[in-house]
């Protein structure tokens, strides 16, 4: 891991790649690197390899930022305030602050600075409790589940007070300082002084609402508790359903199924049960072009036995009876899908599956054709699987990573790495064999096999 400053915790990062074939005025951002959001409002691009700092932003004193994530993926990023509250003596004295988030939006690669806004009550009414860019758009989440979209481009453009560069000196307010150095920090160049144009809103269950597919679709839960679960995909030009546009497993679980657009930009979705995993896609319906159709691309199955048992007691009058009972769909016993992600350089979907029984749990990562779901390999953890603890699986090339997090923050990291002789390979992960190390660092403890 790149080494920070030992007073610089570390609180969200992203891997910055170049895409395959763009040529960079810089070869060096041709190389892996790591943007790090540190929790006294640094930025750092760090060097995936060595660590070394190649650029560095100071944000703001103002707020505390806490959050990155891609506008769009690997050109635009946005680095997210937490949520500004009052001091408790402030609020007993009956000051407010209309003032929810800030947003910081950066091109990477080059890395240049877009500009800061401020999400406002005043502007966006009483009811916001949550916003982010994403695809463009500034997305405002209300309370009752209101969801609003707002086109950023057109925000910069109306609102921009001032474009600045990092590096530049700046006089801002009164105050002169080079953007993006201590203390000065970036300004808040986009005042949104009224309401944006509404470009779309609608109303969904906890806010929930992803955009993508082509032509764009949204995905959705109908705004009442009883909906919880299903899924609508709509068009997002005339809010109109798509044909079988309404996706419900009809899971009996613990925990709830879930669905997303495909990372791989193909436009599909991913729609995860306990058992079941559904990759769907959008095709124009017979007869209609306005329309499109969800279809079903393919199908992955858990490897589950008959979750039919059955249960035989005995009256006191010595009556045999039996019932029937079904085991819920992610019961711990039978084999439950955990993780599904996407390797993109590969092209392969990564799933781990978990099996439960008694204390021990046992867990595979499987590798499945991304267009066609085809099984292409499957790999057994050498370690027992908590369902009970949180548990982070990274796959990158031939490099898998299995986080475990315990009780009392204690970390384990397995390391696995792939090699080409695969038969003795499966060899030694089946009879078990391997070193454990273990190291204290920072108060917690890391097992690397």
């Amino acid at each position: 891991m790149p080494a920070c400053p030992k007073s610089e915790k570390i609180e969200d990062a992203l891997l910055l790649e170049c895409p395959v074939g763009e040529v960079l005025p810089n070869p060096l951002d041709c190389r892996p690197s790591l943007a790090v959001l540190t929790a006294h409002n640094w930025l750092f691009r760090l060097s995936a390899s060595t660590g070394e700092i190649l650029e560095k932003v100071y944000l703001a004193s103002h707020c505390k930022f806490r959050y990155l994530s891609w506008d769009t993926p690997q050109e635009v990023m946005v680095v997210k305030s937490a949520q500004q509250k009052l001091p408790a003596a402030a609020r007993q004295a009956g000051i407010q602050r209309s003032v929810l988030f800030f947003l910081a939006v950066f091109r990477v690669l080059p890395l240049s600075f877009i500009g800061m806004l401020e999400i406002d009550k005043k502007i966006f009414g009483n009811s916001i409790t949550d916003a982010a860019v994403s695809h463009s758009m500034l997305i405002v989440m209300h309370s009752a589940g209101l969801v609003r979209l707002y086109s950023f481009q057109s925000i910069s453009e109306q609102f921009m007070e001032q474009q600045v560069e990092l590096g530049h000196e700046c006089n801002w307010n009164g105050k002169v300082g080079t953007v993006g150095k201590y203390p000065y920090g970036l300004p808040c160049n986009i005042k949104i002084t009224d309401t944006p144009d509404l470009l779309f809103e609608v109303s969904s269950l906890e806010n929930t609402f992803q955009i993508g597919g082509y032509p764009w679709h949204y995905i959705i839960t109908p705004n009442k508790k009883s909906q919880k679960g299903i899924f609508h995909v709509c068009s997002l030009k005339g809010h109109t359903l798509a044909k079988n546009g309404i996706q419900d497993m009809k899971c009996c679980a613990l925990e709830p199924d879930w669905i997303f657009f495909h990372p791989d930009s193909s436009g599909r979705m991913l729609h995860v049960g306990p058992n079941l995993i559904k990759v769907l896609k959008l095709k124009e319906t017979e007869n209609n072009a306005e329309q499109q159709e969800v279809a079903v691309d393919f199908i992955i199955e858990a490897n589950r036995e008959n979750n039919v048992n059955n249960s035989v007691t005995i009256t006191a009058s010595g009556r045999v009876v039996r019932k029937r009972f079904t085991l819920l769909d992610d019961d711990p016993e039978q084999e439950t899908f955990k993780i599904v992600d996407y390797e993109d350089e590969l092209n392969l979907l990564s799933i781990v599956a978990v099996t439960q029984i008694g204390t021990d749990g046992t867990a595979h990562l499987d590798f499945h054709c991304n267009d066609h779901g085809t099984l292409l390999k499957s790999i057994p953890f050498v370690e027992s699987w908590d369902v009970t603890y949180s548990h982070e699986v990274y796959f990158d090339r031939n490099i898998v990573l299995h986080i475990e997090q315990k009780p009392n923050r204690i970390f384990s990291c397995y390391v696995y790495q792939m090699t080409c002789n695969s038969s003795k390979e499966d060899e030694h992960i089946k009879n078990k064999k391997g070193k454990r190390l273990f190291c204290k660092k920072l108060g917690r403890t890391f097992e690397y096999f």
